[in-house]
């Protein structure tokens, strides 16, 4: 089975599973930690863009997601905006700051491009936090954050909820994979593997680079909403640079530059966490030291170590099919 088959396979199957979850439990604790995960997977799919189709390390991709916990926050707690033109204001927010920080940290690259990245992110997180106090609330953040109202059906309830952001999630990995995949994508991929000759070639590497991070800025900002919404609440820490740290540990954790490893990573890191932090205190720790060891033996995370394997798998298969049509081709010569 080629590669574009096994994938398209997994999603169909992945899907059905997420969709089928309410079937087998109605439990509110599961499926809030469900809809948890795939809020937080729509924002580590959109810093994948960046992280893994671009090759670029972001450290302030949690402005992106604070951005749009408080414009959905301040559209429709302040001005009064139903929940979808909220929703949509948080895209667009998420996005346009995307555009305005590519404006200063697309001059540089490397780490120099994290850095920068970091320093704005912290600058959003001070003025959330003090600066702007009146308009985010401050340390305490804005309360009491609604959810969708469609005919009526009540999404407070967790399972309503859960549908709700199961289907945009699909949307989501299905738009993110339609991109991977189209020439605009591989363009993309080609720009991370020789700038150069993407240069040479007549690509505008630094448009492209820009249009990529206002994408992944978007789809951050759209699980900036999400989270807002689910959690009804939104203050600085969403901002914070520790969240950005979380999702790069949730990228690399599943596998970086591949549609479902941040996925992968995410249900790690929340499992995990649910687990460990009812345990001890110092589940943090463990954390790292279960990131470390997974570095170690899932270099390429989890999904791109089984892609890794089944492709090494493929190829000697392949190799002793080859040799074995050879040797029969040999004997019958004979």
């Amino acid at each position: 089975m080629s590669n574009s088959r096994l994938s398209l396979t997994a999603s169909v199957l992945a899907f059905a599973a997420i969709f089928a979850l309410p079937c087998f439990t109605q439990n509110d604790f599961i499926l809030n930690l469900a809809t948890l995960v795939m809020v937080w997977s729509i924002f580590a799919v959109g810093f994948d863009l960046v992280f893994g189709a671009l090759g670029m390390v972001s450290f302030g991709h949690a402005s992106f997601l604070g951005l749009g916990g408080y414009a959905l926050a301040i559209a429709t707690q302040q001005f009064g905006w139903p929940f979808s033109a909220g929703l949509v204001f948080a895209v667009s927010i998420g996005g346009l700051g995307a555009w305005l920080i590519s404006f200063f940290a697309l001059r540089v690259s490397g780490i120099f491009f994290a850095l920068v990245t970091l320093a704005l992110s912290q600058l959003l997180y001070i003025l959330a936090d003090s600066k702007l106090r009146e308009l985010t609330g401050g340390a305490d953040g804005i309360p009491g954050i609604g959810r969708p109202d469609v005919m009526g059906i009540d999404f407070f309830s967790s399972l309503y909820f859960y549908v709700f952001v199961a289907a945009i999630f699909a949307m989501v990995m299905v738009g993110v994979g339609l991109l991977r995949a189209s020439p605009f994508g591989r363009v993309v991929r080609g720009v991370q593997q020789n700038e150069i000759r993407c240069e040479q070639l007549g690509f505008d590497v630094h448009r492209l680079r820009q249009i990529v991070f206002v994408i992944s800025g978007s789809v951050s900002g759209l699980a900036g909403g999400l989270l807002a919404s689910l959690l009804m609440y939104v203050n600085p820490q969403m901002l914070h640079w520790t969240t950005s740290g979380d999702v790069i540990i949730m990228t690399l954790l599943g596998g970086s530059g591949t549609l479902w490893g941040p996925v992968i990573g995410v249900m790690v890191f929340e499992v995990l966490k649910e687990w460990l932090s009812a345990e001890t205190q110092y589940w943090y720790g463990i954390l790292g030291v279960v990131f470390i060891l997974a570095t170690i033996y899932f270099p390429r995370g989890i999904l791109g170590e089984i892609q890794h394997r089944l492709g090494q798998f493929r190829q000697k298969r392949e190799t002793f099919s080859i040799a074995r049509a050879l040797t029969s081709k040999g004997h019958n010569k004979a």
